[in-house]
């Protein structure tokens, strides 16, 4: 009976592990499938803005500020991620 309880215990922590660890991953997925929508919708209200009241309007210059703005912030989250990333490979050495 103890050695099918072992066994039960690796098996349920090498699942637990798996699952676990594929957390992570899909929370960044979402986070950049969150950040290619964001982009794609400036991009289209920048195109709106150009066509109702013309390149040099002040509304399509408010559209690119707001589109640099998101793409800031999305490449600051990539960034602070990669970066976490390299101060743990510097940890393990």
């Amino acid at each position: 009976m103890a050695r099918i309880f072992k066994i039960f215990s690796v098996v349920l922590l090498t699942i637990v592990g798996l699952v676990g660890s594929s957390i992570p991953v899909r929370a960044d997925d979402d986070r950049h499938e969150a950040c290619e929508r964001q982009i794609h919708q400036a991009e289209d209200k920048l195109r709106d803005a150009i066509h109702r009241h013309g390149e040099d309007s002040k509304q399509a210059h408010k559209r690119r500020e707001q589109l640099e703005e998101v793409k800031r912030r999305c490449g600051d989250r990539d960034r602070d991620h990669h970066d976490g990333d390299h101060h743990d490979d510097h940890d393990q050495h």
